[in-house]
């Protein structure tokens, strides 16, 4: 198997056309932050912000995301952060599963140039594609379980705090055991 670089994975990211979503893109969104973090976090897909940007969680949900960092003594430049789809699904739809297929090889690969010790999927779509496909995000955020020598978990994701702040104080305390559990893997 041919091995290559993030910066060669984005140029394929960037052309794709595998699925219609490449049809309505402004900009193709691939993951960002630190190749060497432990952690990577990955959503279902980018928002119109992004889709401008072409940066994963700009905007307000991404500032909430910086909040909850912020609060365990995190920063982006110490995380990986990305998407299942790399392109914005119209009118802010969910990804289709042909759609998420379509990347699957994008996102397999960023996790393979990554080898974190875990993976934190933000929002409900996340969590039922990467964990389980009947994950409750409600009742199982914050756990964690071990596959394949990798810890998983989900947490809300930060634009479902934005509709709902009473589930702030839940993804705190969801962003303190991540932090946890960083501290016993390194």
């Amino acid at each position: 198997m041919e091995l290559y670089t993030y910066e060669e994975l984005k140029k394929f990211v960037d052309h794709c056309g595998r699925c219609s979503l490449a049809q309505g893109r402004n900009r193709a969104v691939m993951g960002k932050g630190n190749l060497h973090s432990s952690v990577l976090f990955i959503a279902e897909g980018p928002g119109r912000n992004e889709d401008r940007d072409g940066v994963p969680f700009t905007g307000r949900s991404g500032e909430v995301l910086d909040q909850l960092l912020q609060k365990v003594g995190m920063r982006r430049e110490d995380i990986y952060l990305t998407n299942i789809v790399k392109c914005h699904p119209p009118g802010n739809r969910d990804p289709l599963p042909q759609e998420q297929e379509a990347c699957m090889p994008y996102l397999k690969y960023e996790t393979l140039l990554l080898r974190p010790k875990l993976i934190v999927c933000l929002g409900r779509i996340a969590a039922q594609r990467i964990i389980r496909p009947d994950y409750r995000i409600m009742r199982e955020h914050g756990t964690f379980i071990c596959r394949k020598n990798v810890w998983l978990t989900s947490v809300y994701h930060p634009s479902a705090i934005l509709r709902d702040e009473s589930k702030l104080p839940e993804a705190e305390a969801d962003f303190r055991k991540i932090k946890d559990k960083l501290g016993e893997l390194e």
